[in-house]
């Protein structure tokens, strides 16, 4: 029985032992100095911790025995230590993932709008349940709690760029795109879906040059907006210096906004240096359907 406080290693000794083979030296040699590069971002070092386990995944594709030693050592933490966030958070993979993870929302809203039958269409259709993946190594499949996009519900993510308003035909045609190796265009935001190595090099903190790619918001998502500007709505200003300049700020529009592409990248790429307590930053937790 593992007690309150007592530090196993158990994320690092659940892996498969290939994953614990030592890297090639220039390998290595690379990733130290790549890692270098981000904890020089931070004031104290452990706080580094979850872009280097992005890092690692982005080399081995998940997260490796070899790549928790090496942050282990890297952020003088212990392995129990990178093992507990690794295991923690969704986007750390344990075990090999495919190139392309297709997360199909079953949430409330997406569930009654089709994301039920979406489910139950793509996980027969490509032979695998929740968090599994593909004999191609192409798409791991996963049921998402929430893609955040519920204005267009029912909604898919490849490698967490957006596919709205799908079906249960849509989303097959997509999986079957992506397991053909043909070029994918997501609904908002870039323009290809990334490889989860690639998307996962960006949540590392080394950006690709397209966050700006395609639009951020569609018609759906500025709805409220319009019927506030013809209305004359304004947000409260809270006091009367903010209501005087109320009417300078610039006005949101569909271009002003943040693109969709890699929204959890650089919310976290651009996080806090330090949170309170010297914690790893928080990241997206493990949700209800996993």
């Amino acid at each position: 029985m593992v007690h309150i406080g007592e530090q196993t290693e158990s994320g690092h000794l659940h892996v498969a032992p290939e994953s614990k083979e030592p890297y090639a030296a220039d390998v290595l040699e690379r990733l130290r100095a790549e890692a270098a590069v981000v904890m020089a971002r931070y004031p104290q070092p452990r706080s580094a911790l979850l872009p280097l386990l992005h890092l690692v995944q982005s080399e081995d594709g998940y997260v490796t025995g070899r790549g928790i030693e090496l942050c282990a050592e890297l952020l003088d933490l212990t392995r129990a230590e990178v093992s507990g966030v690794a295991t923690f958070y969704t986007q750390y993979k344990r075990h090999p993932n495919g190139e392309y993870t297709v997360g199909v929302c079953t949430n409330t809203l997406c569930a009654i709008m089709g994301g039920d039958q979406i489910w139950e269409r793509v996980s027969e259709h490509l032979g695998v349940g929740h968090d599994e993946t593909t004999p191609d190594g192409k798409v791991t499949l996963e049921r998402i709690e929430c893609n955040a996009a519920c204005d267009y519900a029912p909604v898919v993510m490849a490698n967490w760029e957006f596919f709205d308003n799908q079906t249960p035909e849509s989303t097959t045609q997509l999986v079957d795109d992506l397991r053909a190796g043909k070029a994918v265009r997501p609904t908002r935001g870039a323009d290809r879906v990334c490889t989860f190595k690639e998307v996962s090099r960006v949540l590392a903190g080394f950006p690709d040059g397209r966050a700006d790619e395609g639009p951020g918001a569609g018609p759906a998502s500025l709805a409220g907006l319009e019927v506030a500007h013809e209305h004359g709505w304004t947000a409260p200003g809270g006091d009367g210096a903010a209501d005087d300049q109320g009417d300078h700020q610039p006005e949101a529009t569909s271009d002003t906004l943040a693109p969709g592409r890699h929204s959890s990248s650089n919310d976290e790429a651009n996080a806090p240096d330090e949170v309170p307590g010297d914690a790893a930053a928080p990241g997206p937790a493990k949700g209800a359907g996993e």
